[in-house]
């Protein structure tokens, strides 16, 4: 031990930087600072986390400051300077550390909370993009106005309106789980249409996803279909290649080049091409049964504030305890039950209003037949 050298304390200062920018696992960065006070004290000082975090995801280069909790903005700037500078390089490496933690540790689970808008919809409210919720393509309908209380199903799926030009792209926008979330594959099912002649699927050439945040709060005008509404109420922070979708009646995986950390909780997925043409109208459509995220939720231990104009953000340690994570897991999420009853709430009651599709017959899981009906 006694012949063992400090390579930081004999090297340069841009030597032992090439050194260490060389680790690219947080794990390792963790190890280097528990060598010694000294180490420990180069890490800090030289922002390494911080850089290691940038180079994970670009998107963080455009954090305007960290926020830990109980921690506010005037807090920031007491003090000396000297005092000031070692306390915000102190605040940046732990959260930065519990970031990277975070990117790498976290449970993988499903990341869309809820659907926002789609750029058409051809019959609302039944072909809503709140079908592309439901993992199954063919719903119960419990009938409380029969005697006999049967059960029907019908068809989950959302449909675009009619085109006659194939090359019309279409939107599906959604709300994650949170403000902060890594997304690593989107799964797309387009919907193959059994109640008509031939089973055609109605699926797009292509995809590609593009995520980033509002420019102002949510209302009310988001609820209904609202052609180019993303181009005026969106900022997109990553837009993805191209995906090719195959025509097939399947959830269809798409991983992305590398994970990508989504600033503002929100997906847009943009369908691109249509291949089958309605045989009742002659119109190209496009109709998605279901879609799907994986990835990282940041939150609660994460959060962020958007700061417009300039497009910068706050990163906020909000917690520095790991989401606990459920026997199936994946993050525990109380809201996800009630979600779903509240989706299954509504189309009861727009059945009730008259304003769904109430089934008059049954089918079942395998059969395939039926008599040919309009998207």
């Amino acid at each position: 031990m006694e012949t063992c050298l400090d390579f930081i304390s004999r090297l340069d200062y841009d030597a032992s930087m090439r050194i260490l920018m060389c680790l690219d696992d947080p794990s390792d960065l963790v190890h280097v600072s528990c060598v010694s006070h000294s180490w420990r004290h180069f890490v800090i000082t030289n922002g390494l986390f911080k850089q290691l975090c940038m180079r994970m995801f670009p998107s963080l280069h455009n954090v305007e400051h960290v926020a830990e909790p109980n921690c506010t903005k005037n807090s920031l700037e007491i003090g000396c300077s000297n005092s000031a500078e070692r306390e915000t390089l102190a605040r940046e490496h732990r959260v930065y550390a519990f970031l990277a933690h975070g990117c790498t540790s976290f449970a993988v689970r499903e990341c869309i909370s809820d659907s926002i808008i789609a750029s058409s919809t051809d019959n609302y409210p039944e072909e809503t993009i709140h079908n592309t919720l439901e993992p199954r393509d063919r719903v119960a309908i419990h009938n409380t106005l029969e005697p006999r209380d049967r059960v029907a199903r019908r068809a989950s799926y959302w449909s675009s309106k009619g085109q006659s030009n194939p090359v019309v792209p279409e939107t599906l926008t959604y709300k994650l789980v949170a403000d902060i979330c890594i997304i690593t594959e989107i799964s797309v099912r387009p919907f193959q249409a059994f109640f008509q002649y031939g089973n055609p699927i109605y699926s797009a050439k292509s995809m590609r996803f593009r995520m980033g945040h509002l420019k102002a709060p949510m209302d009310d005008s988001m609820v209904e279909p609202c052609d180019n509404f993303a181009d005026e109420n969106f900022i997109w922070t990553y837009i993805s290649p191209k995906f090719a979708m195959a025509q097939e009646n399947r959830l269809q995986s798409f991983k992305l080049p590398e994970p990508v950390l989504c600033i503002g909780g929100i997906l847009q997925v943009e369908l691109l091409g249509r291949v089958q043409k309605q045989e009742m109208d002659g119109l190209f459509y496009i109709c998605i049964s279901h879609v799907r995220a994986m990835g990282r939720p940041l939150s609660p231990a994460f959060g962020v504030e958007i700061l417009e104009p300039s497009g910068k953000f706050v990163l906020k340690a909000q917690s520095y305890e790991q989401p606990k994570v459920g026997e199936n897991g994946s993050c525990e999420s109380p809201d996800a039950n009630m979600e779903e009853r509240v989706r299954d709430l509504e189309q009861i009651v727009n059945l009730l209003r008259g304003q769904g599709v109430i089934v008059e017959y049954e089918w079942n899981e395998d059969d395939e037949s039926g008599d040919e009906m309009a998207l």
